[in-house]
């Protein structure tokens, strides 16, 4: 009997768990995408400009990326593709490093790109090898960013002509319709992808009053409770 009530109340702690992990912050619907564990479900590309060779390791739950060797970098892309989704992710930047969140992608890494840069344009909407009709910036990014932190970022795109919506930390940054379908060959569904941007060696001067296309040495971009919800 006391083996028996050990078993229930496992049981019963693990569903819990697991109801409060479908329920975090009160979502329904969403999916996670990355098991903290391994990149089943994830692949390098193997044909981006960016490079083939980032740094890619797993710590502490979180997708950890680095340029490798110093200068080459690459994007992580899902195994599966999305049309019209909400996406969800934690995000933890070093300084002096250039990262991105890509939606619809193809292989080679054409996208709706968010941008991830400290500093920088972090939360601006940006073409990667595509040109968007529009972009836009998060203006009112500095009022919820955590510096040194974790920051969740909450992107919802709908229609074949893109509808894009950014939240930062569930804070409203930008909301646009774009005026017409601006992927290659008018593609509506494509790859989540990470970006490890490649860069120029990094010195005082490398940036010419751009920080962005430097890199620290060393400097990661770490990624985290990925999950996505798709819509009709």
């Amino acid at each position: 009997m006391k083996r028996i009530s050990c078993w229930l109340i496992l049981c019963t702690s693990v569903l819990a768990l697991n109801v409060k992990a479908q329920n975090r912050e009160g979502e329904t619907g969403f999916k996670s995408i990355f098991n903290e564990k391994n990149l089943k479900g994830w692949h390098l590309s193997r044909t981006s400009h960016q490079g083939t060779t980032p740094k890619v390791e797993i710590e502490d739950g979180a997708i950890v990326m680095g340029d490798q060797p110093f200068g080459q970098g690459g994007v992580l892309l899902t195994n599966k593709s999305y049309s019209s989704f909400e996406l969800k992710i934690e995000v933890k930047l070093d300084s002096f490093c250039n990262s991105g969140i890509f939606i619809r992608s193809n292989e080679g890494g054409a996208a709706y790109q968010i941008e991830l840069s400290k500093p920088g344009n972090t939360g601006a909407l940006y073409g990667e090898r595509i040109s968007p009709s529009k972009v836009m910036y998060a203006k009112e990014l500095d009022k919820v960013w955590k510096e040194n932190d974790w920051n969740e970022f909450h992107i919802k795109m709908v229609g074949d002509t893109p509808h894009v919506t950014l939240w930062v930390n569930g804070v409203l940054m930008w909301e646009l319709q774009q005026p017409k379908n601006d992927f290659i060959a008018g593609a509506t569904e494509g790859m989540i992808g990470l970006q490890c941007h490649w860069t120029a060696v990094y010195s005082s001067s490398a940036s010419q009053g751009m920080p962005l296309d430097s890199w620290r040495p060393n400097a990661k971009v770490r990624f985290r409770n990925i999950r996505i919800k798709q819509l009709d």
